[in-house]
């Protein structure tokens, strides 16, 4: 094949050939202009940390030597936490066979009159107690009052 059918066929890729950009050299003066600079820049950006303290280690990280920014581990403390005193009231410390607390399970309610017959079903499963001289008739046919 030739190179000039490749962008045809569907993809196939050729690597672009890439030239290597020559190093300009810079002047002695020039790179203490630049080491100004770049520190005047952290200090703006609030990266102090950031600046170089001399122009030799400046001139070590323009050619890549330093490896300055390389971070350290360091391990994870949590921070101390806030325990609050807190007093222990004998209220709060009931037992079963004292007398019931107020998160205990309420006694069933129960009826025991003899008026109500029974529970009829009306609209939308509504639930209408049944006495007993209630007509059956007006729950069937789903009638109120």
């Amino acid at each position: 094949m030739c190179n000039m059918t490749m962008h045809m066929v569907k993809g196939i890729y050729l690597p672009k050939k890439s030239k290597k950009k020559k190093k300009e050299k810079i002047s002695y003066s020039q790179l203490e202009l630049e080491w100004r600079k770049h520190n005047k820049e952290m200090r703006k950006n609030y990266t102090h940390h950031l600046q170089f303290a001399t122009l030799d280690d400046y001139i070590q990280y323009r050619s890549g030597k330093n490896k300055k920014y390389k971070k350290e581990f360091k391990e994870y403390v949590p921070p101390k936490t806030y325990v609050r005193n807190e007093q222990e009231y004998a209220s709060h410390k009931e037992t079963p066979t004292d007398s019931p607390s107020a998160c205990s399970k309420p006694e069933r309610q129960e009826y025991s009159g003899d008026y109500l017959v029974g529970i009829a079903t009306m609209h939308k499963s509504n639930m209408v107690p049944v006495g007993k001289g209630d007509d059956p008739k007006n729950y069937s046919t789903m009638r109120r009052n």
